[in-house]
């Protein structure tokens, strides 16, 4: 067993093909099956099932060898890296997992300011729910994430914490209050996203002595947003989604007031790689303290640097 064999195992799981896990290590097919043969062949099991219905599929054994092969592989990159440090020079690969809404707003300015420092440092960004996030982490298939709690298996660092908003359709009844209690909201049709977005809300309503009636549930913030306006529901949503909100949907605050965390997450900060290292110092020092409101005037996205050392 050697790194090219492990490479091309989580290659080929990863992307569910002998030929494409070839064509990325420029391997032709009938080397990548002698290569995995062989390596079943010393393991003395099977890892890869291929079947024409069901394409190809992991074994029992082999999700969990994936994860092992996934560490060993961080082991040679942090080798690799360390070298590369004692040397002066800045190399690295950081796979970086976020839900769309933190996404979006932090993991660009971040992977700028690190390239423009680093440009040998390479960066793959994994979108998904927040549940996704946690999952990558658990199995290794990324290095760090931003999530949002809860969650006990991680090593985690407090990131953002984002104001949640009562969002209504235009002309409802409560539009007129400045301020909306939680009560009033306990015989409403409510909006909720879920897959981990969820708990700030349950906690919201629980805190405020009132009933939570889910009517719909959905995946996506802009999928919420519209059927908010059509007036299907009302709903409480994070200020990262309601940066750009379309027309005829009214915002307003809460009471009590409630807040979102997201943190940003690794399975050991002390055995995380120093391009992990890099990122979640980058990050601190470019968006901790930040502040912004969707209250403010025009909307505008109004973030203030604070420097922090981790």
């Amino acid at each position: 067993m050697n790194n090219n064999q492990i490479r091309l195992f989580v290659k080929i799981a990863e992307s569910g093909s002998f030929t494409k896990a070839g064509v990325e290590l420029n391997m032709t097919q009938p080397a990548v099956s002698r290569a995995i043969s062989a390596l079943e062949s010393e393991l003395d099991v099977k890892l890869l099932v291929r079947d024409r219905r069901s394409g190809l599929t992991l074994t029992d054994i082999g999700k969990r060898i994936l994860v092992i092969f996934r560490e060993i592989l961080r082991g040679f990159d942090k080798v690799e890296q360390e070298i590369s440090a004692e040397k002066g020079l800045g190399k690295g690969l950081i796979r970086i997992g976020a839900f769309p809404v933190a996404s979006a707003h932090f993991v660009p300015k971040i992977i700028r300011s690190i390239t423009a420092r680093y440009p040998d440092i390479e960066i793959s960004l994994h979108e998904g729910s927040v549940a996704e996030v946690k999952e990558w982490l658990e199995t290794r298939f990324i290095d760090v994430g931003l999530i949002i709690p809860p969650h006990e298996e991680f090593a985690s660092i407090p990131f953002f914490r984002e104001k949640l908003y009562a969002v209504l359709p235009s002309g409802h009844a409560l539009c007129d209050r400045p301020v909306i209690r939680v009560k009033d909201l306990e015989d409403e049709p409510m909006l909720i996203c879920r897959a981990g977005y969820e708990p700030p809300v349950i906690d919201l309503f629980r805190r405020g002595g009132s009933r939570l009636n889910v009517k719909y549930e959905v995946n996506s913030y802009i999928t919420a947003l519209n059927m908010i306006r059509e007036g299907l529901a009302v709903g409480v949503m994070s200020q990262l989604s309601l940066l750009s909100p379309p027309q005829n949907v009214i915002i307003r605050e809460l009471s009590p007031d409630a807040y979102r965390d997201i943190e940003i997450a690794v399975h050991s900060l002390e055995e995380a790689s120093i391009a992990v290292r890099l990122f979640i110092e980058t990050a601190v020092e470019l968006f901790s303290g930040a502040e912004t409101s969707v209250l403010e005037p025009d909307t505008h996205f109004n973030m203030r640097s604070d420097h922090h050392e981790i």
